[in-house]
């Protein structure tokens, strides 16, 4: 499976993460959307982010690293990796971006977005099974 993907992640308190090169970085409590892409093993790419031993590469490691952070929804469509930075594009109009996060290969604000709809759910994409990919 390839394609792009939307990752919801719960943080159940206000948290200060030092984001690799971004720096320390203050999440208030609350929903986040991550926008992300797989060209290839997509199932891979997405079961990662449920791990909690891994060696940290992307920004949304750091933070999914915090015991407060808890992914909770993933959505996904098969689509080309320049729907990634459409989709982050659209959510932001929307929802809050976490400035440069997720977004170092693009001229995109953000990947990652706080949400204050905790039911969110984008039309045009599938829901996988979390608990599936989370073992």
């Amino acid at each position: 499976m390839k394609g792009i993907y939307i990752l919801l992640i719960q943080l159940t308190r206000d948290v200060d993460v030092k984001i690799g090169a971004l720096g320390t970085r203050h999440f208030p409590k609350g929903t986040y959307a991550y926008v992300g892409s797989a060209q290839t093993n997509l199932e891979k790419r997405v079961s990662r982010h449920f791990r909690r031993e891994k060696q940290k590469f992307w920004h949304i490691d750091y933070l999914l690293d915090n015991p407060a952070a808890k992914p909770t929804r993933v959505f996904f469509k098969a689509a080309p990796k320049t729907q990634e930075c459409t989709t982050a594009t659209e959510i932001s109009q929307q929802n809050e971006p976490i400035q440069s996060f997720g977004c170092s290969d693009c001229n995109c604000k953000s990947h990652l977005f706080r949400i204050e709809n905790p039911d969110f759910r984008p039309a045009d994409m599938t829901e996988l099974d979390a608990h599936e990919l989370s073992s």
